[in-house]
């Protein structure tokens, strides 16, 4: 599957992208890490192939349940890798919800990716999987993250304290979010502008 945006285009990550990811994870390493939880309590995994390769095996299983759609987020012109988004934890029954979380190469902060990567989430969410609800969960002190749910308009539903093991520590997070009724009444301020007008 392909999302394409007016600036990127979202799609899954496979072994032949293993090299563009392995760069960019290991430059923005730093830039990185702060915001993310660990995998074990041994600390991060190693980056390599072998990881890479689980890792994309586990996404494969999670798109086949259902229950996580993870992209990696490659510029529409040059189809240069910069990052990832992710719709995931998703629960059906009464909670017909999900989470979002994305990350972008800090090269290309700024230009605007994260942002509309987001927003052909929430349509891809609303709009293809039929979910009510979807959250974005974020360490106060990520003003750029934050940037990205504010600029999209999401509701701040406040902090919630010690939420997620970030780095090695529990850290609050303000949670941000939106149902599919606020999606379809601001539906064609997103299109506008976010998604190219579709």
């Amino acid at each position: 599957m392909e999302l394409r945006c007016p600036k990127v285009i979202l799609r899954p990550l496979t072994m032949d992208d293993y090299a563009s990811w392995h760069e960019v994870r290991s430059r923005c390493r730093a830039w990185l890490l702060p915001w993310e939880p660990r995998s074990s309590a041994a600390g991060y995994p190693e980056e390599n192939r072998s990881t890479y390769q689980t890792r994309c095996e586990i996404r494969d299983r999670e798109w086949q349940a259902g229950s996580g759609f993870a992209f990696g987020i490659f510029t529409l012109a040059e189809q240069h890798f910069v990052g990832e988004a992710s719709l995931s934890s998703i629960q059906r029954g009464p909670f017909q919800s999900g989470f979002i979380g994305y990350w972008i190469d800090k090269l290309h902060a700024g230009n605007g990716y994260a942002p509309e990567a987001t927003a052909t989430l929430l349509a891809f969410a609303f709009e293809k999987l039929a979910l009510h609800r979807v959250e974005v969960a974020i360490v106060p002190r990520n003003r750029p993250s934050r940037r990205v749910a504010e600029k999209l308009g999401l509701r701040n539903e406040g902090v919630s304290v010690g939420y997620l093991e970030i780095d090695g520590r529990w850290e609050d997070h303000v949670r941000y979010a939106i149902t599919v009724e606020e999606w379809i009444a601001r539906r064609g301020w997103y299109a506008t502008e976010w998604l190219g007008g579709r």
